[in-house]
């Protein structure tokens, strides 16, 4: 019996030293791939404060003896900064709110109701996900001009009020929820609208967010559509008057820099307190009846 339970006990302490080292060796894996997913933004924010000659310097280094806020300073004093801020809270905010809107109403359509022609519908809107923007921005530029909407907000927004991807999105999370709520709902006398807004959408919240989240990425980071449909450097959006900004002054990375991390510093913000939707979103679109 005593040896039995020596050789018990020795499986059950080799046991747990595997299970440490398995554990280190997952979080050492884990902070290394962190480290070399962030390393390009940790770069980018520390360089935003970096003289020019130190940026420039061979081989570069990541941190220098000395730091400034002139490039901060002058991508401010150079380009137009509040109107692209404005500019780019205006497109992305409001595509953002419509888009919500729009594919929530055409996501619950297509996944609780029945009506001629829904199966053709659905699958059109999954054809055109993989037809890529560069394939119809010609014949857009030519629509929104002869619409007279070429550098205005609403040539901006309309194209961009719904999405292929929200709407897939937005059906697949109302086709999960159990259709007890909606038979309860309809007994009690509610009608189509007041099940969609009173019932499913309240549960939809964590996929709402997070299509919100991206959303609001999607179009605060779009570079070539708005370049597309503005002229005017009054109506550029900031990832398309930094661009022009770099095209302009390409011997200043400093200033460049600078507007890259103030382009992004709202979204790091936003992602920060929404991420916890990400993972809510994900477990409520597992939920089945």
């Amino acid at each position: 019996m005593e040896a039995t339970s020596v050789v018990s006990k020795t499986k059950k302490r080799s046991y747990h030293k595997t299970e440490l080292v398995k554990s280190i060796t997952f979080k050492v894996l884990m902070s290394i791939i962190i480290l070399i997913v962030l390393f390009p933004f940790i770069w980018l924010l520390i360089s935003s404060f970096k003289y020019e000659k130190d940026i420039i310097t061979y081989p570069p280094h990541i941190f220098s003896g000395k730091y400034t806020f002139e490039n901060y300073i002058k991508v401010w004093d150079t380009i137009p900064l509040l109107d692209y801020i404005k500019n780019t809270v205006i497109f992305a905010g409001s595509t953002m709110i419509i888009s919500l809107v729009l594919d929530s109403m055409t996501g619950y359509a297509l996944a609780r109701m029945e009506f001629r022609g829904k199966s053709f519908f659905y699958y059109f809107i999954m054809v055109s996900m993989m037809i890529p923007f560069m394939v119809y921005m010609i014949p857009l530029f030519i629509e929104m001009n002869k619409l007279n909407l070429l550098d205005t907000y609403a040539g901006l927004i309309i194209p961009r009020a719904t999405t292929a991807f929200g709407i897939f999105m937005m059906r697949s999370s109302f086709v999960s929820l159990p259709n007890d709520l909606e038979e309860a709902a309809r007994i009690d006398g509610l009608n189509e609208w007041g099940i969609f807004t009173k019932i499913m959408l309240p549960l939809e919240k964590p996929a709402l967010m997070a299509l919100a989240v991206f959303t609001l990425t999607n179009n605060w980071n779009d570079l070539l559509y708005p370049l597309i449909l503005t002229t005017t450097s009054s109506m550029r959006t900031l990832p398309a008057g930094l661009a022009l900004f770099t095209g302009q002054h390409i011997s200043f990375y400093g200033p460049v820099m600078a507007g890259a991390v103030i382009a992004m510093l709202p979204l790091f913000i936003i992602y920060i307190f929404a991420q916890k939707y990400f993972v809510q979103g994900t477990a409520m679109s597992g939920m089945k009846e």
